[in-house]
């Protein structure tokens, strides 16, 4: 009764306890990964060593990958300053992670929509295409409304709706017609300002074999059956 915290952690162990565990200091309930259960003080110096080795590399994996991102997205400036670019976007950050079990494409209440996250970013992706790139020819979207709401954001006008672009289907031959599509209007386009069609991951995938981030506007150009790409933008 009338000792504090630190003398009852002084006491001498029963018989019962670990002398380890009960003489561990209080230190050890503070400080993550450096007491483990048992741990004696002699282990600390070890561990401590080993948590800044881990917090170097990632440090060091960060400013490696950086510069090649700042460098992807400037070249991809590049491109889409001189024109004439097919642009695949993908929609920018949601509510969640997958639709509801209720979706219905007509209804937004039904679907994933854009976060005040989302509809920031799309702002700023509208706001850097007005200064850094050519005009925009036209916009194709997907008929989700959270690629909908992306292209009205950040371009400043209605999309037309296009249901290639809608998140693929499972079935295999629907998917292949999709994608077919898709591929139709991209080698049909001749303009000399951009195109821009907002989709999803799953499509862009498809389409490059690349996993773009939300947001993320991949320039591309035919290749064959496929596509080539040009060029990265992250905002």
């Amino acid at each position: 009764m009338g000792g504090d915290i630190f003398s009852r952690d002084r006491r001498a162990p029963t018989a019962t306890q670990s002398p380890r565990r009960a003489g561990r200091p209080l230190l050890c309930l503070f400080s993550v990964g450096l007491c483990g259960p048992y741990m004696p003080i002699t282990a600390w110096p070890r561990r401590a060593a080993k948590g800044l080795l881990m917090l170097r590399i990632v440090l060091a994996l960060f400013l490696l990958t950086a510069p090649s991102l700042a460098h992807a997205t400037d070249a991809g400036w590049a491109l889409l300053r001189d024109g004439g670019r097919v642009v695949l976007l993908r929609h920018a950050f949601v509510t969640g992670a997958t639709d509801p079990a209720n979706f219905d494409i007509g209804n937004c209440a039904t679907q994933l929509n854009l976060s005040e996250r989302g509809k920031q970013e799309a702002s700023r992706i509208g706001a850097l295409f007005a200064a850094r790139a050519a005009p925009i020819d036209h916009v194709l979207s997907s008929r989700y409304c959270r690629c909908l709401d992306t292209a009205r954001i950040a371009f400043e006008a209605e999309p037309q709706p296009f249901a290639p672009l809608d998140l693929l289907k499972t079935d295999p031959s629907e998917k292949a017609a999709q994608i077919a599509a898709i591929m139709k209007e991209i080698r049909g386009y001749s303009g000399s300002d951009n195109l821009v069609l907002v989709t999803h991951l799953e499509n862009i995938q498809a389409l490059t074999g690349i996993a773009p981030r939300e947001g993320e506007a991949v320039v591309v150009a035919p290749d064959g059956d496929g596509l080539k790409v040009l060029g990265r933008v992250t905002f």
